[in-house]
């Protein structure tokens, strides 16, 4: 009796591991085992697959006297999820004797359910571009993930609604042949969404607006900060508005994240996500970890923002993580164990009330947090703080006057759209091209700095005695701002007011 073999993918956060499932029976007392680092839910699988292979008209491994071993290689490697259930099957039935599958090397994913439909499972996406990458030419998957898997090109996904139509479709002795449904390309959308708040549901703030702007432009973080009730959650909600919709390869690497996270609304993910994670959120919960990784916030977040409400309310040594994707725009996850990189290249959204209780009727934030938050938010973080953000309380007469009409938020779209678009003719090769993400070489090399810019950089720097880290990004601020303005170089008008959102320590 042969080994028979199938293949599968685990996935990880953008990335997967193909796995080979093999199956051996052998005679003597009836004994069913799955080895490999299986975790629980490929343990429980045992019951899923006798009962499904039953209802799908077969014998099932409990019908025989005979041991059944059924392994997952690579041996070393975890592998956990019901989407093994499905491979797991076909593997034991061609053992077995019960199919003949043809001589196509392709990859089964899918749980199982007791009467042999397939059910959707997570991290399908990056199973099935790993299965591409592998040069897999097809790929078996629920109906419920057949849309999402049909993201990836050059592969072949075929839409499967339980075991039975899965062994029709591959078994070449079968009486009745029928072939499973190719699902079709699943196309990206590219426009701009209507969100719930817009710019102009915000009366006054221009200010806040105008930093919002070229937040959004240049993919800048940007702290709001302001006593309670002055707008400063609306305007971080209202961001979203103004973001352009993320390019091909933006969506599937954000798409592949919620997909492997559960958190996946649709088959792709053609915005920004936006995560607001509440300041009692747990360390692991925003950063990330756990005795086998898994992403936190900062990763769900990936190519959108991560708005943080209350930001010194947060655990100290959460905040002073962030200084790793915040600079790096990944963040590292080191286990005894197992280790992994993540990706976290976000917008970051703080809001910070000054007071901790009631107002006391200051204007100087600055002193109002520092003495009720101390040394709360640390140095390295605020560095790395772009644009500061007075949002202070609004007179009466301008809450008492009439929404705004005159397409505030399709304007600075507009302005976002063309912006970026210089941005990526000024630096092809690099996906996307957001001037928040230049480094200190790009800067020297592409940016060209007039003498009297760069006299006005060196007295601003040696007056608020910026470091390194700071002189480069008011240059990358400056450059949005010149950007928005449709200029080729910047001026010392676009340096003065990308000095008016410093923040101000």
């Amino acid at each position: 009796m042969t080994v028979a073999r199938t293949y599968t993918v685990q996935p990880h956060v953008l990335d997967g591991s193909v796995v080979t499932v093999e199956a051996d029976l052998a005679r003597g007392t009836h004994s069913f085992t799955i080895v490999g680092l299986a975790g629980k839910a490929i343990e429980e699988a045992k019951d899923r697959i006798n009962a499904a292979i039953t209802h799908s008209g077969h014998k099932p491994p409990r019908h025989h006297a005979q041991r059944v071993t059924l392994s997952l290689s690579p041996a070393d490697l975890k592998k956990d999820g019901p989407l093994f259930d499905l491979p797991l099957a076909i593997a034991y039935l061609t053992a077995a004797g019960e199919i003949k599958p043809d001589a196509t090397k392709r990859i089964y994913i899918g749980e199982l359910a007791l009467d042999g439909t397939l059910r959707g499972v997570k991290g399908i996406l990056a199973s099935v571009q790993r299965a591409q990458q592998a040069g897999f030419t097809e790929v078996i998957v629920p109906a419920a993930n057949a849309r999402e898997a049909a993201l990836v090109s050059d592969i072949i996904v075929y839409s499967a609604p339980d075991l039975r139509s899965v062994i029709a479709h591959i078994d070449t002795a079968h009486p009745h042949p029928n072939a499973l449904t190719v699902q079709d390309q699943t196309e990206i959308p590219e426009r701009w969404e209507p969100t719930q708040i817009r710019l102009e549901d915000i009366k006054g703030q221009h200010q806040a607006k105008r930093a919002l702007t070229i937040a959004a432009a240049g993919r800048h973080n940007i702290m709001l900060v302001g006593p309670p009730g002055t707008g400063k959650t609306m305007l971080a909600r209202a961001l979203q508005s103004i973001l352009p919709p993320l390019s091909r390869s933006e969506a599937l690497a954000v798409t592949a994240i919620h997909s492997l996270a559960g958190s996946l609304e649709s088959d792709v993910c053609a915005l920004p996500p936006f995560r607001a994670p509440h300041h009692t959120a747990s360390h692991t919960a925003l950063v990330g970890g756990g005795s086998n990784p898994k992403p936190g916030e900062v990763t769900l977040a990936h190519h959108g923002v991560l708005f943080m409400d209350e930001f010194p309310e947060f655990e100290r040594r959460s905040l002073d993580a962030l200084r790793q994707p915040l600079e790096d725009r990944v963040v590292s996850i080191a286990r005894v164990q197992h280790s992994a990189l993540f990706p976290a290249d976000f917008l970051l959204v703080a809001a910070l009330n000054p007071y901790r209780g009631s107002e006391d009727g200051t204007t100087d934030y600055l002193q109002a947090i520092r003495d009720n938050y101390g040394t709360k938010i640390s140095g390295p973080i605020l560095d790395r703080i772009d644009l500061w953000v007075e949002v202070p309380h609004i007179d009466y007469e301008t809450l008492q006057s009439l929404p705004s009409t005159n397409g505030e938020t399709d304007t600075i779209c507009e302005q976002i759209a063309t912006a970026r678009d210089q941005m990526q003719a000024r630096f092809p090769k690099q996906t996307p091209a957001v001037n928040a993400n230049l480094s200190s070489r790009d800067i020297d090399e592409r940016i060209v700095l007039s003498n009297e810019v760069k006299g006005l950089l060196k007295s601003s720097s040696q007056k608020l005695n910026l470091s390194p880290r700071s002189y480069h990004r008011l240059i990358k601020v400056s450059r949005t701002i010149a950007d928005l303005a449709a200029a080729e170089h910047i001026t010392p008008e676009h340096v003065l007011e990308a000095l008016q959102f410093r923040v101000k320590v």
